[in-house]
């Protein structure tokens, strides 16, 4: 079956939230010496791995930045400085992943969930659902 049928493997998974876990270790540490990066609070929300484990989507939330995509495409300068501060904690990989950093959407699209339920057209809908 192919892999986009099934979804992600338990491998994919759990590789990915090693990764995570080294990721947001290694910028805490502070070590990616850029202006953007060093004022910026990045948060790693997601990493999804390919099948292959041989690259790795990492889904950042900038705290505190004026411009996010100004952050992430820093990010994505400094990917093979952060592939070797990371490959420590990863040594058990056979294959040292690529790292592409995105931006993470996925609490504005929460957001606009919540604010079109909170809406009055679909309150006053949801009520006469109620009432039937």
């Amino acid at each position: 079956m192919p892999h986009s049928a099934k979804g992600p493997s338990q491998r994919m998974l759990r590789v990915g939230e090693q990764v995570r876990h080294a990721l947001s270790e290694t910028l805490q540490r502070g070590e990616i010496l850029d202006p953007l990066i060093e004022q910026t609070v990045v948060s790693v929300s997601e990493v999804r791995m390919s099948p292959d484990l041989k690259i790795a989507t990492v889904f950042v939330s900038p705290l505190g930045a004026a411009d996010d995509d100004a952050v992430v495409a820093a990010l994505n300068k400094h990917a093979k400085f952060v592939r070797g501060r990371v490959s420590s904690a990863l040594r058990q990989m056979k294959y040292m992943p690529e790292f592409r950093f995105r931006l993470d959407t996925s609490f504005d699209n929460f957001a606009k969930i919540n604010d079109l339920l909170k809406s009055p057209e679909v309150a006053r809908d949801l009520d006469k659902k109620d009432e039937e």
